[in-house]
């Protein structure tokens, strides 16, 4: 009987906590939404199935070899533990009073060389670092998933559609003005008492604003890794909903008059402005704007890799294999982010929130960018494709062509809206560099 209860004691029913069952129903949806409803399938798969991984109790996959030792080792354990962090458990306290301790010590008061004696300590008596936790590292606190996938994506993106109209890059810069709104909005939100966001907390939360999934997981790796598990969510999710919800802005601030314009046709780009932009565009930013070199320099690299010609069987690793792998371990480093206990607060719904201003904000503001420049040039432009300044890479496009077709059923705006598109990427990669010099 003993042995039963034992095993029952150990197991991860008797062990759930209520905030761990609501974060696996989180996963589940997020799993619901990727699965039922496609929305951005590759990641919230991953993702949903990496909070489920990180809620289940007792199995310490999203948590380092020292706190599994600091919750659930035997007190002799502890005392070792202690001992390394200098610091003194009071006999009369019981288990759970020392295990509070112990995290305080490693979170906010320990020196680095004493958090590594108790590692070694954890580690001596049979504990390891979790899997996802080592997913963490690795991808995500190193900051190089989010990097090797703007490889990918640049391998895959053609800046033809921006080479020939080179005006829609003042769209795609426009469109980043929700980034920096929001990040006062944020500021202004604590100074009212309404939020606790620290400055680098509200950089990397604005950054939701340009609806690209790996800038924001960079940036909040840099600023605020301990938002990252509601960041990342957030921008995939509202990069998800794209389809939903740029349409209404798009229609409030357009009249059907200005969704029938249509635009002439592109000239065609040679294949030396399509090998040259990348490295001008390299060397132009990142010497004025060094802190924006890893994403934009790995962004540039693969664009170049897929221009230049000679190096195919690169481009497709580049497009293919490698970016597939390094989204599924990015997805599941993401979900061990989506532990309960930072997960479950307050700040989550303002993040939620200040990311659904960001994005509003930088929708409309292409949209309005295109119809001041209406006003002063004499090739007209369509304003839907100012929305696509948001970098969410097509979705964007696809929408804006989409709601164009509504008003003129033979304007096809996808080719024009990819401009904007395109400069959006580089634009939340340069918004990204200034919030990291400054900030970071």
């Amino acid at each position: 009987m003993e042995k039963l209860l034992t095993l029952w004691e150990g197991s991860g029913l008797y062990n759930l906590t209520p905030g761990q069952a609501v974060m696996i129903l989180v996963g589940l949806g997020l799993l619901y939404l990727a699965i039922a409803k496609k929305f951005e399938p590759l990641l919230l798969v991953p993702i949903g199935f990496g909070g489920i991984l990180a809620n289940i109790p007792e199995a310490g996959l999203a948590i380092s070899a020292l706190d599994q030792a600091i919750e659930v080792a035997r007190p002799a354990v502890l005392q070792q533990m202690a001992a390394a962090l200098g610091a003194t458990l009071d006999p009369l306290a019981g288990e759970e009073a020392w295990r509070a301790t112990l995290k305080a010590l490693v979170d906010n008061g320990a020196a680095p060389d004493q958090i590594r004696a108790a590692r070694d300590i954890a580690m001596n008596v049979g504990y390891g670092d979790g899997l996802l936790y080592v997913f963490y590292s690795l991808a995500v606190a190193s900051g190089i998933a989010p990097l090797l996938i703007f490889m990918g994506v640049g391998a895959m993106t053609d800046f033809g559609p921006l080479l020939a109209n080179p005006r829609t890059l003042f769209l795609g810069a426009a469109a980043q003005f929700g980034i920096f709104a929001t990040l006062f909005g944020a500021v202004g939100m604590s100074a009212l008492g309404w939020m606790d966001f620290s400055i680098e907390q509200a950089a990397a939360i604005g950054i939701i604003g340009g609806a690209d999934g790996p800038t924001s997981i960079y940036v909040s790796s840099v600023l605020a890794p301990e938002l990252l598990g509601a960041i990342a969510v957030a921008a995939y999710a509202y990069m998800a909903l794209v389809p939903m919800l740029q349409p209404p802005i798009m229609r409030l601030l357009t009249t059907r008059k200005e969704r029938a314009i249509a635009m002439t046709q592109l000239r065609p780009v040679s294949k030396l402005e399509k090998i040259a932009f990348p490295l001008l565009l390299l060397l132009l930013v990142a010497l004025f704007l060094p802190d924006a070199a890893p994403l934009l320099g790995m962004f540039c690299f693969g664009n170049l890799m897929r221009e230049c010609g000679v190096v195919e069987r690169l481009t497709d690793t580049a497009q293919n294999a490698l970016i597939n792998i390094v989204t599924i371990v990015l997805g599941l480093a993401v979900g061990s982010r989506l532990m309960a206990e930072s997960f479950l607060a307050l700040e989550t719904l303002g993040i939620m929130t200040l990311g659904m201003v960001a994005f509003a904000i930088g929708t409309a503001a292409g949209v309005l960018m295109a119809k001041l420049m209406n006003l002063v040039s004499r090739m007209p432009i369509n304003p839907l494709i100012g929305a696509a300044g948001v970098s969410a890479v097509p979705m964007a496009a696809r929408v804006a062509n989409k709601v164009g077709l509504e008003s003129n059923p033979h304007n096809f705006l996808l080719m024009h809206a990819m401009g904007p598109n395109v400069a959006g990427v580089i634009g939340s990669a340069v918004a990204a560099g200034v919030m990291i010099k400054y900030l970071g």
